[in-house]
């Protein structure tokens, strides 16, 4: 038997999960609190036959990973907040050029330099809406280390399906923290690989032709075929284009390939769901504290019920609906000032149930923290 059980922090799980999906180059700029992915994959992935290269700064090390995706290779880099904020451009241009790219960010407290040490959850909607003009994007986030390895994985196979950046949103708490991690044997998690054109060389390619079930098979750049890549917007060819028609069915595209297929890419958690009248809804580190109530609350007979949500955007929007239908509260519990708690609100038909239970202090959220909410909503009879 070949699985591995290790003892390790979140951020080495990651890196673990990323050779696991068959990572093949890195690049990164350190910065707290993700360095330890970049020191961790300095030692493991030329161990494993890959490329790891500290750049200068993250805006040249997102740059990296698009040259690099673009010849063929499963790529991601590590970043948090400030370094999140300077890869904005990058992420469109992959977004535009269809690049299968991992971007992580292990979110801490902000804004700019704001705490550095300390969890925050604040990056929700710049994961989001970050990058300028319309546009849509797979974010993924896990409260565990067994399940950001599995998420992890999910992200490369996204990545390769979908030919989009995926961006993983991870907290300091999670980053940090240490636990078991048990590593399936290979084979035992699905892997995708890259879906290589059968076009031959000297016959035309056209590498935004999508297949009919979407998926647009690549070209190792340098390799059989010679094609453009632009962030501009282009026809099949890859070529720059004006042309309303050829624009609009572009950018329908780019949205519609995630958009059309949030039931595939939806993950999420449940717990004591079935008869929960008072719904906790949470995700990340967050996720921890809010079970540990709910836990705890049941055993004393209260009918409380986790959704814990791992992909946050595209946001599921129908599955929030349906496990809420029959709630009477809804909690959401959170290390922001309530980035998810406003989709929550959109999802659900009672939005007037909706209460965020938050900190926002570079303090991480603690099953008292939300007891005190759940006893104001008590009092209140909301």
């Amino acid at each position: 038997m070949s699985e591995q059980i290790k003892f390790v922090q979140g951020n080495e799980a990651c890196v673990e999960a990323a050779l696991y999906a068959g990572l093949d180059f890195f690049a990164g700029y350190p910065i707290t609190p993700s360095t330890e992915i970049a020191e961790h994959m300095a030692l493991r992935l030329p161990q494993a036959g890959g490329r790891f290269i500290q750049m200068e700064d993250e805006i040249a090390s997102i740059c990296a990973l698009v040259g690099a995706s673009l010849t063929g290779k499963k790529v991601m880099t590590a970043t948090s907040g400030p370094g999140f904020s300077l890869m904005q451009e990058g992420l469109g241009y992959a977004i535009m050029a269809e690049i299968p790219c991992v971007i992580v960010n292990v979110m801490r407290g902000g804004p700019s330099t704001g705490l550095p040490t300390c969890p925050g959850q604040g990056d929700v909607y710049q994961a989001r809406w970050g990058v300028h003009g319309d546009h849509a994007i797979i974010a993924l986030t896990a409260s565990n280390h067994q399940d950001v390895f599995s998420i992890t994985v999910d992200a490369f196979n996204m990545a390769e399906t979908y030919r989009t950046p995926v961006i993983l949103l991870f907290d300091e708490v999670v980053g940090h923290m240490r636990e078991r991690l048990d590593i399936p044997e290979q084979g035992e998690l699905p892997v995708v690989k890259r879906l290589r054109t059968s076009v031959r060389a000297g016959i035309d390619y056209h590498p935004y032709l999508p297949r009919e079930d979407g998926r647009l098979p690549m070209s190792d750049f340098g390799s059989q075929h010679r094609y453009n890549v632009t962030g501009l917007a282009h026809d099949m060819w890859g070529f720059p284009s004006q042309n309303p028609q050829i624009v609009h069915g572009l950018l329908r595209h780019l949205t519609d390939k995630i958009k059309n297929n949030v039931g595939t890419i939806a993950r999420y958690k449940e717990y004591f769901m079935e008869d929960a009248r008072t719904v906790l809804i949470s995700y990340g580190s967050s996720a921890r504290s809010a079970l540990h109530v709910v836990r705890n609350m049941r055993a004393r007979g209260e009918r409380l019920g986790l959704l814990e949500l791992q992909t946050l955007w595209p946001f599921p929007y129908g599955i929030v609906e349906e496990k809420c239908v029959n709630a009477r509260h809804i909690v959401v519990v959170e290390m922001n000032m309530g980035q998810i708690t406003r989709a929550v609100k959109r999802a659900v038909k009672n939005p007037e149930r909706v209460v965020l239970a938050n900190r926002i202090d570079g303090v991480f959220i603690t099953p008292t923290d939300i007891k005190n909410i759940l006893r104001l909503i008590q009092g209140k009879g909301v």
